[in-house]
């Protein structure tokens, strides 16, 4: 009886451990935040907890963009986001909040080959040092990425997103921070009404199982509206992703808390 207690206990502080307490401003993810119509200082103003940029090796240089026709020579990943940020890291004494509680997490998703790319961001970063050295900001590689044999070889402010649905050796886990995946390999629900249960029991046994390894839980492609805002927060899902900044934080601050619990 004693080891079915312990058991049970171990499997609540994990759990606890896992998911957020409460859903505030942070558990938001501003998805191909390039497109915004004010790039970064949207998100970064509103609070957001994660930033996106997709990013293209050209000549040397780390454009943005989501597909390859969108790329221009002057929009770089150095430009729109690494100089901000060094900028708000600076002014808030190594960290990119004013409240050093506070984590940023930048999601970069590499469009090109995955290792010349990477090795460029690393490259781009060391004339940065503030940035790879803040405990409050987090490097997050999604996209093409190495394989996951190499990601203990990278420097240790660079982190990796999984993909939800694939399994990784304990050795590559150490180096994930996040699970991410497509929402319709899960579900084809639009949004509107209520998720089928088997679609709802498929969603909670992926976001449970990466709660399990202590991992942060986002889809993308995924309904982006009040009502699978909610839905998500139900679901426990960590970062809810949208490309509506400002309907999301109004969401959030008005939603009564016991709804965000």
């Amino acid at each position: 009886m004693r080891s079915v207690f312990l058991l049970f206990l171990s499997f609540c502080l994990t759990a606890a451990l896992a998911q957020p307490p409460f859903y505030t401003i942070a558990n938001t993810h501003s998805h191909n935040d390039y497109e915004q119509r004010i790039p970064f200082w949207l998100a970064y103003n509103a609070g957001f907890g994660s930033i996106e940029a997709d990013i293209w090796l050209r000549a040397g240089k780390l454009l943005i963009g989501h597909d390859s026709n969108e790329i221009r020579s002057g929009r770089t990943l150095e430009e729109y986001y690494i100089r901000p940020l060094d900028s708000c890291v600076k002014k808030n004494n190594g960290h990119p909040f004013a409240d050093a509680g506070r984590q940023l997490q930048l999601l970069i998703d590499i469009k090109t080959d995955s290792i010349g790319t990477l090795d460029g961001l690393i490259a781009l970063l060391k004339k940065y040092p503030l940035l790879m050295g803040s405990p409050s900001l987090k490097w997050v590689i999604t996209g093409n990425r190495p394989s996951s044999s190499l990601f203990s070889s990278y420097p240790s402010f660079i982190w990796f997103d999984g993909v939800l649905h694939e399994d990784y050796d304990d050795q590559a886990l150490g180096r994930i921070c996040m699970m991410s995946d497509d929402f319709q390999v899960y579900s084809c629900w639009n949004g509107q009404d209520n998720i089928p249960d088997t679609d709802w029991q498929r969603l909670q046994q992926a976001v449970s199982r990466s709660h399990r390894l202590h991992k942060h839980v986002r889809f993308w492609r995924a309904p982006d509206f009040s009502n699978a805002w909610r839905t998500f927060i139900r679901l426990q899902v960590d970062y809810i992703n949208t490309d509506h900044i400002a309907a999301l934080s109004a969401f959030l601050k008005e939603l009564p808390a016991q709804e965000l619990r």
